[in-house]
């Protein structure tokens, strides 16, 4: 006898009279993907911040001529250079070498890619610091206000191809030029200190780049994930790459009961009530509708489902039976911290993570940095 059945009722209430009633069993255990979730975000989040003091301290020592304590440079501050990622990535598909310049960009770009390949648009949902910040902007709003903004389909839609439009520039400028003139760019002065650059945009930045960074704040309140959604070319990449992951939300037609929170709770405003499987470029992995789903085994994170051999029951029905190779939260952040720790450190191992460039030559760039164009 199956021993949740006691708690087992028929739901009737919102089904159209021609849809066969179905029983409702409850979930029994907590979900816990959230709390996880979250604690893989923050996690990551603190990291990127002690990445970014200790890129500012190594900054400071050769602005102040080695008058200041040095810290080494932390290489993780390559992955907010996703340009040159993409530049290295080229240079070492065309030469078969790892670049020595912003070698850890590309590193990172390959630990994202990969993370996206395996569990859907994790980096965006689990890992990505302004999309961490981007949702708790959003929930913030929706606590706030109480409802959020959604944009109809026929603006929605356009601004969702922004992305991928400036996703195409970025690929076609950097698949378009010679390995060599990418490799010559990087080894510039310019190319040295991007980052530097990109410290010095954001400490000397002007009333326009505030105003624009303000909207994108405000948006994000009124709007869920703005910036992912619409303008990150980013995560247009990870997303066109997540459509080869072979883990996908899927959803147990016969568990489910049509109540329709995943839908609303997708902070991708896909139809995941409406769906067997969730094949959209845009779907995170987040996990949000799964976190929700009050039915027993209604939506799985999960590989391609099989057949059940079981012969329990009339054999149509068998046949019928499907067998979910579902993920469990811990097991989403372990195969993330396994990509990212395994490839990070075979980077470190081989000395393929580090950008070494003599101090000297950056005592003579940095000081001179806002010289340099590109």
């Amino acid at each position: 006898m199956n021993p949740i059945a006691p708690i087992a009722c028929v739901v009737t209430a919102g089904i159209a009279p021609s849809k066969q009633k179905k029983r409702f069993v409850r979930r029994l255990s907590p979900d816990r993907s959230q709390q996880i979730r979250h604690a893989v975000q923050i996690a990551f989040l603190l990291v990127n911040a002690c990445v970014g003091v200790r890129f500012v301290l190594w900054v400071h020592y050769f602005e102040s001529q080695g008058n200041s304590s040095y810290v080494e440079r932390p290489a993780g501050v390559d992955g907010w250079l996703p340009i040159a990622g993409l530049m290295n990535l080229r240079c070492f598909l065309v030469t078969h070498r790892i670049p020595a310049i912003h070698p850890s960009a590309m590193i990172l770009l390959c630990v994202f890619l990969l993370s996206s390949l395996l569990v859907k648009k994790s980096f965006c949902s689990w890992l990505c610091p302004v999309g961490t910040v981007s949702e708790y902007l959003w929930k913030l709003g929706g606590k706030l206000l109480r409802r959020g903004l959604t944009l109809p389909p026929w603006l929605d839609l356009p601004l969702r191809s922004l992305k991928y439009l400036l996703l195409a520039f970025f690929l076609y400028v950097i698949f378009t030029m010679p390995a060599h003139d990418l490799s010559d760019f990087l080894a510039s002065p310019f190319g040295i200190i991007a980052d530097v650059k990109m410290l010095n945009f954001f400490r000397t930045i002007g009333k326009l780049g505030i105003a624009v960074i303000a909207t994108l704040i405000v948006l994000s309140v009124f709007i869920k994930n703005f910036w992912c959604r619409f303008l990150c070319p980013y995560g247009a990449l990870m997303g066109m790459v997540s459509t080869l992951s072979p883990i996908k939300i899927r959803r147990d037609a016969q568990a489910c009961i049509d109540c329709g929170k995943c839908n609303k709770a997708c902070p991708s405003h896909l139809p995941v009530d409406r769906l067997v499987q969730i094949r959209s470029v845009e779907c995170t992995g987040c996990m949000e509708c799964i976190a929700v789903c009050p039915a027993e085994n209604a939506l799985h994170l999960s590989l391609a489902p099989r057949r059940s051999r079981t012969s329990d029951g009339p054999a149509a029905e068998a046949a019928a039976r499907w067998r979910h190779r579902a993920l469990k939260p811990g097991m989403v952040a372990a195969m993330l911290a396994l990509v990212f720790f395994g490839l990070v450190g075979a980077a470190r191992a081989t000395g393929h993570w580090q950008t070494n460039i003599p101090r000297e030559i950056y005592m003579q760039l940095i000081p001179n940095a806002d010289s340099y164009d590109h």
